[in-house]
């Protein structure tokens, strides 16, 4: 396999702040926020997008590290991702949180599908790697991907299910 390059911008000048994640050939992007810095997100026009998101933070009574997988579509407001983050800030029963993670696209090309697929398949990553305690409260749709990866494959395809 060729190497490949990615590109992480540290949005703020530091590792602890805002770091958009992308790679080269692909459409795909990723956005690490600091709950606490949401405020300076809301110029992050991918964050309007549609996509999957992570939360994660520990658990206040036992430390334990917890994660929240989920995922945003646009609403008529015309925010994403940001509108979802926003509303778990509001949460009180989310204030365990303190970071959040979010995969979209350069080119708001993810449909409801992908959305689904990657928000199933990372919450069973995450429930098989046991790092975090998942704290979704239902199991999300499977989804049927045909997305392709830029060499070509489907994403079942290199989870090795298609």
């Amino acid at each position: 396999m060729a190497g490949k390059s990615i590109n992480l911008f540290l949005m703020d000048g530091d590792p602890n702040g805002r770091i958009k994640c992308s790679l080269a050939n692909w459409t795909g992007v990723a956005y690490k926020i600091p709950r606490t810095m949401l405020d300076k997100a809301r110029n992050i026009e991918a964050l309007k997008q549609t996509g999957v998101y992570l939360l994660f933070g520990a658990d206040p009574t036992t430390d334990e590290p917890v994660v929240y997988i989920g995922q945003a579509a646009v609403r008529k407001n015309g925010m994403g991702i940001l509108n979802r983050w926003e509303e778990h800030k509001r949460d009180t029963d989310k204030d365990w949180w303190n970071e959040a993670v979010a995969l979209t696209t350069r080119d708001n090309s993810f449909g409801q599908t992908e959305i689904a697929y990657l928000e199933n398949r990372f919450r069973n990553m995450a429930l098989d790697a046991g790092r975090y305690r998942v704290m979704n409260g239902n199991e999300p749709a499977q989804g049927n991907v045909t997305w392709r990866l830029p060499d070509g494959r489907t994403l079942k395809q290199l989870d090795g299910q298609g």
